[in-house]
């Protein structure tokens, strides 16, 4: 099992590329400066490398355990949370009003990957904490806000989301946990599983967000609101109180993240769980998307992070590991040397490039759409949109493949279990599931962005692409460009055949964002050559990794298109899944 190391040189890079100054410094009242973005990251990947990845094996050949009702999370976790909350790590980007540090979230985000890499299982708590901050400071009343938002941006509280239930997994229409009025609060009951974090002993609090039902609702998602329930009931003083009627039933067996407590949660088993409402009654799915929407970013970084690490791990191997001779067969060399192991190895290094570009690149758009106003804020706000089904799902698939790959790369030996890079493909298995599947990314994408404004949005990126590429000087960017024409087409391919039949128009979804997940990291791709050219700043391994990408990887953008402009009829006629 290899050291993790921080990718400064990557993340700075990418960071640049994306114009985490040029284009968030105009809003900020103290800018980012290279020193100061420096600073944060050399002293986060401290955190990282060496009190969070250490845990990584052990925490997952321990797991979480459940006693009396009570989660108990692997041996050494609550000392590096505490590490994690006593360095200001979690209220990096929150708001100054509760006691954040006012920093973008892109910062947040750079910070956030080490600490992915380290250890996924651990960096879920902490991901589920920024919905819970995100979607309070947008939705919660004043009161909620004073009692509960500073603990939670501090770290000494954390947060979780409640949605899943035995019988509504995805279809949240089919919710039936009930919310019922007493006085200025509300009783929960009802059962929710895959709960991740939903109890354990790092944090004072932990403040769970719970969908449920007021007794007079209308039927279906048009009757579903959030509550927030603490796990400890809170004084007006801020003083922590008795133990909310909320409990943990069980926890999963779960195929990886085991240190991560995937937990069944019961809610008013006894008198009913003291709940109080966020947002307006049953307007409950607005609130919980500003949650899911900041998740959906999050895992698509863990995709991106688990991704490194399993990269990482692959190439330490492959260059200590001998086995076979060289061309002139005189001398036994490292399995680095053979080209397929420096297919392998490329393969991950590119689109690891590709997605880390993507990642930055919509962290600055999601900052810009909250810190500028007018067209500029509603521009930024349509592209984060765009990109965010994208970042979930495209580099959550990406992940599937590098993880696999460094498997590869070790042979027999990534088989086994000691080696620890098993786990990282274990671990990955989660992202393409996690918040929702990414054909939901995909049917997201295709439905709601493309054809909730017939395209606009999307056009405008095909067209700045499109000029980007006519500006580049790579040698690459006929072909990117002729991708990108190709993605126009299917674009209106797509629209058309939403309009049609939506249903049969969704079985184009997830191809049509695997193409856009490659044709975007194609161009991003170029802009990070154009910038090393400009910059002088040429890394041989950055180079190789562009030319494999465009060469190697991009044609699969096409083969995606392909399937798009073969149509729907084996879909439509595929009425034996019924015999």
């Amino acid at each position: 099992m290899s050291d993790y190391r921080y990718p400064y040189k990557d993340v700075l890079f990418s960071l640049n590329q994306a114009g985490i100054s040029d284009r968030l410094n105009d809003f900020l009242e103290e800018p980012l400066t290279v020193d100061l973005v420096e600073a944060i990251l050399t002293e986060s990947a401290k955190l990282s490398e060496q009190v969070i990845a250490p845990l990584n094996w052990s925490g997952d050949q321990e797991g979480a355990r459940l006693e009396s009702g009570d989660v108990y999370e692997a041996k050494g976790f609550k000392d590096a949370f505490s590490a994690y909350v006593e360095g200001g790590w979690p209220s990096l980007d929150g708001h100054v009003d509760h006691g954040g540090q006012g920093l973008p979230s892109t910062l947040a985000t750079a910070v956030n990957e080490g600490i992915q890499s380290a250890n996924l299982a651990f960096s879920l708590c902490p991901l589920l904490s920024s919905g819970a901050i995100e979607a309070l400071e947008r939705y919660g009343s004043p009161s909620l806000k004073n009692t509960f938002l500073s603990k939670l941006v501090s770290g000494e509280w954390t947060g979780t989301m409640n949605l899943t239930e035995p019988n509504a997994g995805s279809d949240l229409a089919a919710i039936s946990a009930k919310a019922v009025p007493e006085g200025e609060h509300f009783l929960i009951q009802g059962q929710k599983i895959f709960i991740t974090w939903g109890d354990h002993q790092m944090s004072d609090n932990i403040i769970h967000l719970v969908l449920a039902r007021l007794p007079d609702a209308p039927e279906g998602v048009k009757g579903i609101s959030l509550f927030l329930v603490p796990k400890y009931l809170v004084a007006e003083s801020g003083e922590l109180g008795a133990r909310n009627d909320v409990c943990v039933a069980s926890l999963e067996h779960k195929m990886g993240i085991h240190a991560s407590p995937t937990c069944v949660m019961a809610f008013g088993e006894n008198y009913g769980a003291v709940g109080y409402l966020v947002g307006e009654p049953n307007q409950g799915l607005k609130a919980m998307f500003a949650m899911m929407n900041n998740a959906r970013q999050g895992v698509g970084l863990q995709g991106l992070a688990i991704a490194e690490r399993a990269y990482q791990q692959a190439t330490d191997y492959a260059k200590e590991r001998k086995q076979g001779y060289d061309a002139a067969r005189k001398n036994r060399v490292a399995i680095i040397e053979h080209p397929d192991v420096k297919r392998m190895l490329l393969t991950m290094k590119a689109l690891i490039d590709a997605s880390r570009a993507l990642i930055y690149t919509a962290a600055v758009e999601n900052d810009v759409s909250k810190l500028a106003n007018g067209a500029e804020a509603s521009a930024a706000s349509a592209r984060t949109a765009l990109y965010t089904p994208v970042v979930k799902g495209w580099i959550t698939e990406i992940a599937q493949e590098v993880t696999s790959l460094a498997v590869q790369v070790h042979g027999g030996m990534g088989f086994i279990e000691e080696t620890g890079v098993a786990q990282h493909a274990r671990d990955a298995r989660i992202l393409p599931i996690y918040e929702g599947t990414n054909g939901i990314q995909a049917i997201d994408l295709i439905g709601r962005k493309l054809q909730g404004d017939n395209g606009i949005a999307l056009s405008r990126l095909i067209d700045e692409i499109i000029s980007d590429v006519g500006l580049s000087k790579s040698k690459y960017a006929e072909q990117v460009k002729t991708e990108t024409v190709f993605f126009q087409q299917t674009t209106d391919l797509c629209l058309s055949s939403m309009k049609e039949d939506p249903l049969l128009g969704t079985y184009h979804a997830y191809a049509y964002m695997m193409q856009f997940g490659y044709v975007v990291g194609a161009w991003l791709m170029l802009k990070a050559e154009d910038q090393m050219n400009e910059n002088s700043e040429f890394d041989d391994l950055r180079s190789a990794s562009i030319e494999f990408y465009c060469r190697q990887i991009l044609p699969r953008a096409r083969m995606y298109g392909d399937m798009i402009t073969a149509g729907t009829s084996t879909v439509d006629s595929a009425v034996f899944f019924d015999k």
